[in-house]
């Protein structure tokens, strides 16, 4: 099961320590860790729009993982990861959201050269 980044010292140390992924929707920062669950932030910035924007785009963003999660496609290595919104997801269709999310666990594990960090 995915669990959910919600502390700002959370944030800023994936940020810090992690390492970007993008496509053309989102960019995914992850941080490989030791040992413990997959956690998962979402992150939507002023630049998608008005609240109600932003707000249905962290939604669409929070189902797109819990699909992949039910559908044993979701990263299970233990890691911390944000998905970063970017403009153009305001207007993406939901098919690209989950595509482009899949696409950016696969990077992450396939990445040899992912930062390891030990944090709890």
């Amino acid at each position: 099961m995915v669990e959910t980044l919600k502390k700002r010292r959370d944030f800023s140390f994936v940020y810090r320590r992690g390492k970007p992924f993008y496509s053309a929707n989102m960019v995914l920062v992850s941080l490989h860790r030791k040992g413990g669950p997959v956690k998962t932030g979402f992150s939507v910035s002023k630049k998608i729009g008005c609240a109600v924007k932003r707000n249905q785009v962290r939604r669409r963003m929070k189902e797109a993982m819990r699909q992949l999660e039910r559908e044993n496609r979701a990263a299970t290595l233990p890691c911390y990861m944000i998905f970063i919104a970017k403009p153009p997801i305001a207007d993406a269709p939901y098919a690209a959201i989950v595509r482009d999310m899949e696409r950016l666990m696969k990077k992450m594990a396939d990445s040899k050269t992912s930062s390891a960090g030990d944090r709890q």
